[in-house]
């Protein structure tokens, strides 16, 4: 028998057990161990009724995501699942923590379901880019009603056990999974219930069969924001299958569907992506068996937008606050914003109607950096210039308790010169949180020079128990994310000096997948601030300049690069600005051309994997994986090109190398020449990925 299977007897009862640690996913060997227990006990004379249950933390949670793209392993999952669900005797599942894709699939192949109460049920594939595989997308419409299976496929969002009773997807709450499952078997047999075959009952799919709109609107609701993504279009396709076809020809529907999407680029990207945010967390550098160090409360400086952010961040994770401002006016006005924040929240249903007054009980706002004594984590949020920050760090070396970690929520600053404001360097980081900090993922963890180990371990660990996504990063002006998107900016710039409009940039590279164009987000964040910063440092931008000359600093003022209606944040292409442009043009003697899309794209996308190269060869990021996570949680890269190196590998490296050595001619932009990283590759025929698995050999 299985090493992670094991089948015990009581009296009539079989218990199949899976231990296969940490989440008992479903590899070969568990398949295997399976199918030999459940067969076994099918023969077995004495034995009336089979639960299957799984030791440790949780029940299946999934398919063994090592396994993917390799040749398969017999027995495959749907020939499993065949013989659990023509089992003569009844098969009862037995769930607790998760059951999530394949460990969904599994129960579902099973006559009874039972859950603890903490269970979470699931089919998450689409977040995968693929669509369920062994027959997800036909047994749980029949199972729940299509309506729930398309939020539950399409959306990719697991239901509580709460919500899976109330739907009919199991049978009953228990308290203990083996336990419970076995006094459910006993029941099933005293009663001598029949077997609940899902594959034959077509009882919930009657209404949509009917009128297919209950499905075409369930569809649509869900596939609004799924832009350019395959995988939820497909998995709603499968669905609808499971009401149109018979069950076999439903299965077979389905599995074309998987094939072709785990076949597909999107996939591929999207599975890196989960990779990568998995290998983010793993900080380079850091001597093995580092602990961090306990975080019990933590502060804030400023209750500004980010402030707030912040602090709502740390707030839905149930850990205490103390938000500190300056002033009174200050602190009410921050504290009023959270508030109305979660009440809309709880308005829209996002969290329950309790939430918003629990979450700001975990919030104390008071005035004075004083007030820090208590926290293990202090984060400053303060203006973003280096004489503030350097002042409030000196002060905070003051009143921060002795360990505390000490963070800058800095956006580009070097956090070398802040940390010399304090006597305990080792204590200082920078975490650079993206706006909305309280919906953003992205966190970026900046390691200075005299940054310890436990600190750094520290600030990654409690980025994640805030659900974030750390990227550890150096010292850099604008470290990885915003030193790149340097590069973009500078060139979306220079397009319009030669004849470009900019909502046809914009255009470009929201065609591409981003959510929003360079212009329209220099119009959301106002393009004053800019201007300001411009004149500061003696620099002009002939264009920008003479926009914000005119009173147009973006969405604040109703007019930007773009106009905007009353009360309205949709960009209107506006006559005006083109005007001004050809003004300004003909003033400076540049002649206008005509530049083409592909232009377009390649000068925006490919200077950034330049800049990529470089911050990979001074070791800002430790692997390109990392510069991906930033990109895909701190600015919208889409998820189903997988993030700015993975998807300059596709596109191939030596033909990016050779567009900017042609561009930095062309526009004589010298800061276009391909970085030496980039041109090595290039010449060898490699890829970004060759470093990574380099690494790891060394």
């Amino acid at each position: 028998m299985s090493e992670v299977v094991k089948l015990e007897r009581h009296d009539n009862i079989a218990v199949v057990t899976v231990n296969s640690p940490p989440v008992n996913a479903l590899s070969a060997a568990v398949r295997g161990g399976i199918f030999d227990c459940v067969k076994a006990a099918i023969d077995d004379a004495q034995v009336q009724g089979i639960v299957l249950t799984c030791g440790g933390r949780t029940f299946i949670a999934g398919a063994d995501i090592t396994e993917f793209g390799k040749p398969p392993k017999p027995p495959g999952l749907a020939e499993v699942l065949s013989l659990m669900e023509s089992s003569p005797k009844p098969i009862v599942a037995a769930i607790h923590g998760t059951a999530l894709g394949g460990g969904l699939e599994v129960a579902l192949a099973c006559h009874y379901r039972v859950a603890t109460k903490d269970a979470k049920l699931g089919l998450p594939e689409v977040k995968l880019g693929l669509l369920p595989g062994a027959g997800g997308t036909q047994r749980l419409p029949r199972a729940v009603g299509p309506e729930l299976a398309v939020k539950m496929i399409v959306g990719g969002d697991p239901i509580s056990a709460d919500a899976a009773l109330k739907a009919g997807l199991i049978e009953e709450i228990v308290e203990g999974p083996a336990s419970g499952g076995e006094a459910f078997a006993r029941k099933v047999v005293a009663e001598k219930r029949p077997l609940r075959k899902l594959r034959d009952d077509d009882s919930k799919l009657a209404a949509a069969k009917a009128d297919r709109s209950i499905f075409t609107n369930a569809v649509a609701a869900l596939t609004k924001k799924s832009r350019g993504l395959e995988a939820p279009f497909a998995a709603a396709d499968a669905v609808g299958a499971a009401i149109d076809l018979p069950f076999e020809e439903g299965l077979k529907k389905e599995r074309e569907g998987f094939l072709k999407l785990m076949n597909g680029e999107q996939s591929k990207a999207q599975r890196y992506a989960f990779f990568a945010e998995r290998e983010a967390a793993k900080i380079s550098g850091v001597p093995e068996g580092t602990k961090g160090r306990n975080v019990a409360r933590v502060a804030i400086l400023g209750a500004g937008t980010m402030g707030g952010g912040i602090a709502m961040s740390f707030a839905n994770a149930g850990i205490p606050v103390t938000l500190i401002e300056t002033g009174e006016e200050q602190l009410k006005r921050g504290m009023g914003i959270m508030q109305k924040n979660y009440e809309a929240t709880a308005a829209r249903g996002g969290i329950p109607a309790d939430a918003p007054a629990k979450r700001m009980a975990l919030i104390n706002g008071v005035v004075g950096i004083e007030n820090v004594g208590d926290a293990d984590l202090v984060i400053e949020a303060v203006f973003e210039t280096m004489a503030v920050k350097k002042e409030v760090f000196g002060k905070l070396d003051q009143y921060a308790k002795p360990g505390a970690v000490l963070a800058s929520n800095t956006s580009y600053l070097n956090i070398d010169e802040i940390a010399q404001s304090t006597k305990r360097p080792q204590d200082v980081l920078g975490m650079h949180f993206f706006s909305p900090a309280n919906v953003m993922k992205l966190c970026e963890i900046v390691r200075a020079d005299k940054t310890a180990p436990d600190a750094l371990v520290t600030a990654v660990s409690i980025a994640r128990k805030i659900a974030k996504v750390p990227a550890v990063v150096g010292v850099c002006d604008g470290f990885v994310g915003n030193r790149m998107l340097a590069q973009r900016g500078k060139q979306s710039e220079k397009l319009l000096f030669e004849g470009a409009l900019p909502q046809q940039v914009d255009a470009v590279v929201t065609k591409f997948g981003m959510p929003m164009g360079p212009f329209a987000m220099g119009d959301l964040a106002g393009l004053d601030i800019g201007w300001r910063s411009r004149k500061d440092r003696g620099i002009k931008s002939e264009i920008a300049d003479a926009l914000c000359e005119a009173g147009r600093f973006g969405q604040k003022t109703g007019k930007g690069y773009y106009k905007y209606e009353p009360g309205s944040r949709a960009a209107l292409p506006d006559p005006e600005v083109e005007k001004l442009i050809d003004e300004t043009l003909a003033r400076l003697g540049r002649k206008k051309r005509v530049v083409t899309d592909d232009e377009i794209l390649e000068r925006m996308m490919y200077p950034m994997i330049n800049e990529g190269a470089k911050i990979l060869a001074e070791g800002i990021a430790a692997r390109p994986s990392d510069i991906d996570v930033v990109w895909l949680y701190g600015y919208g890269w889409p998820i189903y090109r997988g993030g700015p190196m993975f998807w300059a590998d596709s596109v191939g490296l030596k033909h990016i190398a050779d567009r900017l050595a042609f561009y930095a001619k062309e526009t004589n932009d010298p800061s276009l020449e391909p970085a030496p990283l980039l041109r090595k590759l290039a010449d060898e025929g490699k890829t970004f990925a060759s470093l990574a698995a380099a690494s790891k050999a060394a």
